[in-house]
């Protein structure tokens, strides 16, 4: 069964092109683009009144979201909005009202580039200093962004890019302390994965779960695990490092109360084109022709497995960058993935806002069964409908999970912008969609459990929309379980497209 609300709406007319919002699934794409602006402003605790409904009194806490906020500069805009500087956004919900703070992660190469009013520095995904090859060439620093994902550890709140550390942040003003060696667990230049996973208890307390990678011809991940609950919050208390053959391209993986899930995607690296200045280094990743993907299976310190070598299986054909769950059934292991045919990039010579979307690959979600004791892979498809940006609910990470929400195009098959979200049942398929369409686009959804239900699908799902028809932002607020909605923010500032985000609790 399926459910459909519009929350786009206008106080005023304006021009769209009707032939592509006329037709199912159609979107205009002036209205897709116009979400990839700079932000101008920083704003402190500004007061955000809906739109429309009501805040829930029982929503209490703040939600942190990360992003690019800087798309050009003095005329010259990112190749890739991978390559945009991160800002963090803030929105802090307390007795039914809600506060918005904004500002940017004062790297120094933001600081650096705010000075100078240009791009000093190449971008992984493809972005390079004015002058062609030549002014490129050699120069293969990478610069942090850190405009991925924001979560909170102890009393510093992390903005994270996975190819560096984290800038610590203060939690409440936002401003940017610096680089964070994490009490000197990291090294100078380690790399620290912008995907963590938060255990939500299964062995006692709550922990941060991360990684970093080293990649080349072998690669060495390093596992951690981090307290974050009472004094000892941000405390290291598992570590453990594995090498790999092949080369190694990680954004995400999953945990069980026993194992943490790799997938090693079957990509080549070429890096020449890079070192030359023709491309960025993340143009020089390309699938490989005949290669076989991996799982790789490390067992987590605090688990039955603990100090076992890893376990490594044939991973079925395709390119991962998100994975939803994972938990353990007997002899195997279930892993839910968002499947795509082939690596996804934006080549050298294209524009980013005007990519044809019918040669992208389209990202669907697939269940694979692991046996652990090498007996092959099952998997399954949940639908064809494209899909990013999935959870579960969060005290069920690890565990088998009933319900999946996430971000879907509104046409059902093929390659399109986000524009709807959807909830599914993933043990019957059953499912409900919310609808931006034909004018709005969504990012990713967090879903917020109620406080002290244990009905998994009760709370709330908190989504960054981007009406194209007013050129602005809003925060919507809808209900877990039929995805009705529950309020509307509007937005005084523009909050261009993000990538991840996290929620914490009120004390």
């Amino acid at each position: 069964m399926i459910s459909l609300a519009v929350s786009t709406v206008s106080d005023s007319p304006s021009t769209v092109s009707a032939t592509s919002i006329d037709v199912p699934g159609g979107f205009d794409r002036d209205d897709w683009a116009s979400g990839y602006c700079n932000v101008e402003q920083e704003l402190n605790a500004v007061s955000l009144s809906p739109l429309r409904g009501q805040i829930p009194a029982e929503l209490q806490g703040s939600h942190y979201r990360n992003g690019p906020g800087r798309f050009e500069r003095d005329g010259q805009w990112v190749h890739h909005p991978f390559d945009g500087d991160g800002m963090i956004t803030a929105v802090r919900f307390s007795d039914s009202k809600a506060t918005l703070s904004n500002r940017f992660v004062r790297t120094k190469y933001w600081q650096e580039e705010e000075k100078a009013g240009r791009f000093l520095y190449r971008g992984v995904f493809g972005t390079q200093k004015r002058g062609g090859a030549k002014a490129n060439a050699f120069d293969v620093r990478f610069k942090n962004i850190a405009n991925t994902q924001v979560v909170q550890l102890g009393d510093q709140l992390l903005a994270l890019w996975e190819a560096a550390g984290p800038h610590a942040l203060d939690p409440v003003s936002l401003e940017t302390h610096g680089l964070s060696s994490l009490n000197g667990v990291l090294k100078h230049g380690e790399a620290f994965s912008a995907h963590p996973r938060f255990d939500p208890g299964h062995h006692g307390e709550p922990r941060m779960v991360t990684f970093g990678v080293n990649t080349g011809p072998t690669s060495k991940i390093r596992l951690m695990e981090f307290a974050t609950q009472g004094p000892d919050a941000g405390r290291l208390i598992s570590d453990r490092t594995d090498s790999f053959k092949g080369f190694a391209f990680l954004h995400d993986f999953a945990i069980t109360p026993n194992w943490t899930l790799f997938l090693q995607n079957a990509i080549n690296f070429n890096p020449l084109p890079f070192v030359l200045g023709q491309k960025g280094a993340a143009q020089c990743l390309t699938s490989k022709p005949g290669g076989q993907a991996k799982f790789w299976l490390i067992p987590r310190d605090c688990g039955t497995f603990a100090g076992q070598p890893p376990r490594i299986f044939d991973a079925p054909d395709g390119f991962v960058f998100h994975h939803l769950n994972a938990w353990e059934e007997g002899d195997e292991l279930v892993l839910e993935s968002i499947y795509y045919s082939d690596y996804p990039s934006i080549d050298p010579g294209e524009d980013f806002l005007s990519m044809d979307f019918d040669f992208f690959p389209e990202g669907r979600l697939e269940q694979c069964r692991i046996n652990l004791f090498g007996k092959g892979i099952e998997t399954k498809r949940f639908s064809e409908r494209c899909c990013e940006f999935a959870m579960v609910n969060p005290r069920r990470e690890g565990l088998s999970a009933r319900y999946a929400w996430m971000a879907v195009a509104e046409r059902e098959t093929g390659y399109a912008p986000l524009q709807a979200i959807k909830k599914l049942d993933l043990s019957n398929g059953d499912q409900c969609l919310w609808s931006a369409a034909p004018r709005g686009f969504v990012s990713e959804p967090l879903m917020v459990p109620r406080p002290g239900s244990e009905a998994e699908d009760d709370g709330w799902l908190l989504v960054f929309v981007w009406n194209g028809e007013r050129r602005a932002s809003q925060l919507l607020i809808l209900n877990a379980n039929d995805l009705s909605e529950q309020a509307v923010l509007e937005m005084p500032i523009t909050i261009p497209y993000g990538l991840h985000g996290s929620w914490v609790a009120a004390d």
